[in-house]
């Protein structure tokens, strides 16, 4: 079954990309750093704030406050803050509920490579989530999430093809994505690649562990 969880964004704050954020100071001292260079129209100090309100992290957590510096950030350009913006509309916090606002910021977030709004871009197409229904379109949301080496989007691969959703049905292609989301952590492909295993034969499975030993060398 695939996960149709849309996951929650994991931030790096000690990365350039958070500045502001200064591991040796309290939270409160980080938040009141960040808090002045977004005011002065830093994009990466809006995106921390947007981050620091949303998880509660130097200041009392406040969804509406997280979404205002999160979009602020989103429409100077920032990917993650776009990915981050979709979520909130996805979920509904701090804002109401709006599938179509969650796909428009996922997109932006996805053309310039965000490989969690990739995957919950492909989601909503899979699930005719704020659009209408394409699995072809998930499929090609699923694969660039994958290439950058996200399990979900991995075993979703599997799903599909084992299904014939957007591509046509292949039990080889469909063991192989199992087998890599499998190799990569994804424990829940373990048990379709091996049910799989039990409906194709010796050497198709050769074939697929094959395919994905040349993918995984490729891409890894």
């Amino acid at each position: 079954m695939k996960n149709i969880i849309v996951a929650t964004l994991l931030l790096l704050l000690s990365t350039n990309a958070f500045a502001c954020y200064d591991e040796s100071l309290s939270g409160k001292d980080s938040f009141d750093n960040c808090l002045v260079e977004a005011e002065q129209g830093d994009a990466f100090a809006q995106l921390s704030l947007g981050f620091m309100y949303n998880n509660g992290q130097g200041v009392a957590q406040d969804y509406k406050e997280a979404v205002k510096w999160y979009t602020k950030a989103a429409e100077q350009g920032v990917a993650t803050a776009q990915s981050s913006l979709g979520i909130m509309y996805n979920n509904g916090q701090g804002v109401a509920q709006d599938y179509k606002e969650a796909v428009k910021w996922y997109t932006k977030a996805a053309e310039q490579g965000d490989e969690l709004a990739q995957y919950n871009l492909a989601l909503m197409y899979d699930n005719g989530k704020g659009v209408a229904q394409d699995y072809k379109e998930a499929m090609k949301w699923y694969t660039k999430a994958a290439e950058q080496g996200h399990t979900d989007a991995q075993y979703n691969l599997g799903v599909m093809y084992y299904k014939g959703e957007g591509v046509v049905q292949d039990y080889k292609s469909a063991h192989m994505w199992f087998n890599i989301a499998a190799a990569n952590g994804g424990s829940k492909a373990v048990e379709p690649r091996d049910l799989l295993a039990k409906e194709i034969t010796p050497s198709q499975i050769e074939k697929a562990q094959d395919m994905a030993r040349e993918w995984m060398a490729e891409h890894q």
